[in-house]
């Protein structure tokens, strides 16, 4: 069964401390595991305030199905970040048979 795993690195250029850049994340991470119903984590440590790197899960018979998430994922992870001002820096989909 495929598995499908969204990586995009988002900046936050807003943030001067650690809790601007958590605000931030766990929002994001809220509204796409609520949205999208898909597993959703933060990969990076909180090393740098205005840079996070977010990780989102799917599993699903249809490889296509999973694809077409992915790119719905990451265009509203795109949209939630401009209103918390954020933008999405750099992304890559991996799908596994």
């Amino acid at each position: 069964m495929p598995i499908a795993q969204l990586t995009f690195e988002v900046g936050i250029e807003h943030a001067q401390s650690l809790k601007d850049r958590r605000q931030v994340v766990r929002s994001l991470k809220d509204k796409l595991r609520h949205g999208f119903n898909v597993s959703v984590a933060e990969l990076d440590e909180a090393l740098v305030w205005n840079r996070a790197t977010i990780g989102v899960a799917a599993i699903n018979s249809s490889r296509d199905y999973l694809l077409g998430q992915m790119q719905e994922v990451e265009r509203a992870a795109e949209r939630i970040l401009l209103t918390l001002g954020g933008a999405v820096l750099d992304s890559q989909v991996d799908v596994i048979d």
